[in-house]
């Protein structure tokens, strides 16, 4: 199954779409650990990763909406569920299975 997933640019989406949903609920971990106990650095480095994440999950949504020519609304949907915690797992269920 992992294969499968690395094989194609949806699995690839997929795959990308899980972490970016993990880093955004972690982000909300370390925003604790930032305000509440002056310990900036797990913050600094979720929220590197986060939005690294979240750029390659934009860049993967447009070109795998392109490459199987999801209309866009399909694809606006996807670009919110990034949004909204726990919106990408959501997504991976209702828009990114075949």
């Amino acid at each position: 199954m992992i294969s499968s997933l690395l094989t194609t640019s949806l699995g690839k989406l997929r795959i990308i779409a899980f972490a970016e949903g993990c880093s955004y609920l972690l982000l909300g971990i370390t925003m604790v650990l930032k305000y509440k106990y002056d310990m900036p650095l797990p913050n600094y480095i979720v929220g590197m990763a986060h939005g690294a994440l979240f750029i390659l999950y934009v860049g993967l949504l447009l070109y795998v909406g392109r490459k199987q020519k999801w209309n866009l609304w399909k694809m606006f949907l996807a670009f919110i569920a990034s949004l909204i915690p726990f919106g990408t797992f959501y997504a991976d269920v209702k828009l990114f299975r075949d």
